[in-house]
């Protein structure tokens, strides 16, 4: 997942990509029959997607913690590199744990309480950190603020779809210390605590649970006073009483025909998202530049400048080209990157243009980096929040996002170790399933720009008019 990682995040990443692109589309999806105010980005819902985006910055600034704070962690505790390798993957497990968790507790609790419940969870992670003296604390912490992020990185994006309207969905260096980096993450996080309380409830899960009042208040407080909300409520209204008519999900529910599709597009998409090589890059990107001979904090830096006006870019393209073309070129920059990385650390193995390999390897991570924050970062959770009803939303986002945190922890963890093996080898395999994600989109991945969630997932998951 990388989002924008040593700022804004894994993560600009699902999270802060997709709310921007939310606020500055053009509307050219705005129903034929309603009122226009009802498509418009309104005070309301500016002010929500701000306050759940602050979870991009809260889930960045956990991912990207690792890359920038790993010199100063291991000289001031005598941390071995296994040691800081379990140090920076245990996040992964902690976000397996939330993610578990984060569908039933959405379901159950709503979309504001549990975004409130995960950042209890980080700033608890945060402090551990902060007043850490050796190891042990160091993975508490981090196993305490993975579980927060992993409750975000399913909550966010899907509150974030259930609010907007169908046409609207669409730097940290070593110049600080690390226990200083820890004290950030708590700002940002308390920021988001603090907004929570100045949101209103997503419309579609109070419809979920049956309280339809509560339902159009917040609807008609997201679309403004003036707005006619009444064709937007009576879709809910419909699908969502065509869903409950429907047996409570379970787990095994999930493998149904009807849900196939979805299925496969929101695995099928975090895989590989994560077996690109993303946090492997993210989390030890001042050793790779290390290793190639190049400087890690002139590299490290040089990634946050071409990550943020990437991430823009992709803003503003979301909902000019749709999700699918910048997919396959984003998937096509990073598998690009791949190779051209893979082949400085062949080079530089055969002895071969010397000088020029830490250059081209730098080149390499950076047109990664650029390629990922246009729009594989952020895509798949947004696609994700689209494609699955409401009736195994739950189910099915947990169960997607846990394998995203498991790819995730495994390539975090088995980084070192790869490199190890083989430089070139790891960035050559990370190109090749770069390479596939294209063939994937272009094959499977559907088209969600300026369609009703009631409508992507109809179109998905046949489930039932005829039921």
């Amino acid at each position: 997942m990388e989002r924008e990682r040593i700022d804004d995040g894994q993560t600009s990443s699902p999270l802060l990509l997709r709310v921007k692109s939310e606020i500055g589309s053009d509307g050219d999806g705005e129903r034929q029959n309603g009122s226009s105010s009802a498509s418009s980005a309104t005070a309301a819902v500016v002010l929500s997607t701000l306050v759940a985006v602050s979870g991009s910055y809260v889930f960045g600034s956990a991912v990207g913690y690792s890359s920038p704070a790993e010199s100063g962690i291991m000289d001031d505790l005598g941390l071995s590199l296994a040691e800081y390798s379990v140090f920076g993957s245990i996040l992964t497990i902690g976000a397996m744990l939330g993610a578990v968790m984060s569908g039933k507790l959405a379901d159950f609790k709503g979309r504001r309480v549990t975004m409130g419940f995960s950042e209890i969870f980080c700033i608890i992670g945060w402090l551990a950190i902060v007043l850490s003296k050796s190891a042990w604390w160091l993975d508490i912490g981090r196993l305490s603020l993975g579980y927060g992020i992993g409750l975000l990185s399913y909550v966010v994006p899907v509150y974030i779809a259930e609010i907007t309207p169908k046409n609207l969905r669409g730097a940290f260096t070593t110049v600080v210390t690390w226990r200083i980096l820890a004290l950030i993450g708590i700002i940002r996080c308390l920021l988001q605590f603090l907004g929570l309380f100045f949101i209103p409830e997503s419309p579609r899960w109070l419809a979920k649970i049956g309280r339809w009042v509560d339902c159009e208040a917040a609807l008609q407080c997201l679309r403004g006073k003036s707005a006619n909300i009444s064709e937007e409520a009576a879709e809910i209204r419909d699908y969502t009483e065509t869903l409950q008519r429907l047996s409570e999900a379970r787990i095994v529910d999930l493998f149904q025909q009807q849900y196939a599709h979805s299925l496969i597009v929101g695995v099928g998409l975090m895989v590989l998202q994560q077996f690109g090589g993303v946090n492997g890059i993210a989390y030890y990107a001042s050793s790779i530049f290390i290793s190639a001979g190049f400087s890690g904090s002139i590299g490290t830096i040089a990634m946050v400048v071409i990550q943020v006006p990437m991430t823009m870019l992709g803003v503003v393209l979301m909902d000019i080209s749709g999700r699918r073309p910048l997919l396959m070129v984003s998937a096509a920059g990073t598998c690009l990157a791949g190779f051209l990385v893979g082949l400085s650390f062949l080079l530089q193995d055969h002895q071969i243009w010397k000088e020029f390999t830490p250059v081209m390897a730098l080149v390499g991570v950076l047109v990664f980096s650029g390629s990922f924050s246009l729009g594989m970062g952020g895509i798949p959770w947004v696609i994700m929040s689209e494609i699955f009803p409401i009736n195994v939303k739950g189910l099915a986002g947990s169960l997607v996002t846990v394998i995203n945190w498991l790819g995730s922890w495994i390539i975090s963890y088995a980084f070192n170790f790869l490199m190890n093996w083989s430089s070139k080898g790891t960035f050559f395999i990370f190109g090749s399933v770069c390479g596939l994600t294209v063939l994937f989109v272009a094959k499977l991945v559907p088209e969600t720009k300026g369609r009703t969630l009631e409508e992507i997932q109809a179109s998905m998951n046949p489930f039932s008019a005829e039921r």
